[in-house]
């Protein structure tokens, strides 16, 4: 499986912004959909969303739809999650994570293994 390394988090006031990044460890990755996941305290990992190998198609999550932006850089094996306009509850450790599956499809994926993720905290 490739591997992934999360970075970006940190604090920030509501409605500010962030952007996290995940930088995978082999060119091959472009050839993979990429997503991102978030795991609030006490709650299960949720899909945030997916972006195609090509770049062309995207999924989101309901709740961050006009908020969030993936985008993905093959150049550099890199995805990225422009957050905008955030929430207290968006506060939660996002993660990366990569399959060779649409986009749709990975709400429904049982990855076998994780990276550290990143955190993010939104203050009130």
């Amino acid at each position: 499986q490739v591997q992934l390394t999360e970075s970006g988090g940190g604090l920030v006031q509501a409605g500010g912004s962030l952007r996290l990044s995940c930088a995978a460890s082999e060119r091959t990755v472009g050839t993979y959909t990429l997503a991102w996941f978030r795991q609030a305290p006490g709650k299960e990992r949720e899909f945030v969303a997916a972006i195609s190998w090509s770049g062309d198609s995207t999924y989101y999550e309901d709740s961050v739809k006009g908020r969030f932006t993936i985008s993905r850089e093959n150049a550099k094996n890199t995805v990225y999650l422009q957050m905008n306009s955030l929430k207290p509850e968006d506060t939660a450790v996002y993660y990366c994570n990569a399959a060779r599956r649409s986009t749709r499809s990975f709400p429904k994926i049982d990855f076998p293994s994780w990276g550290q993720g990143t955190q993010v905290t939104v203050s009130s």
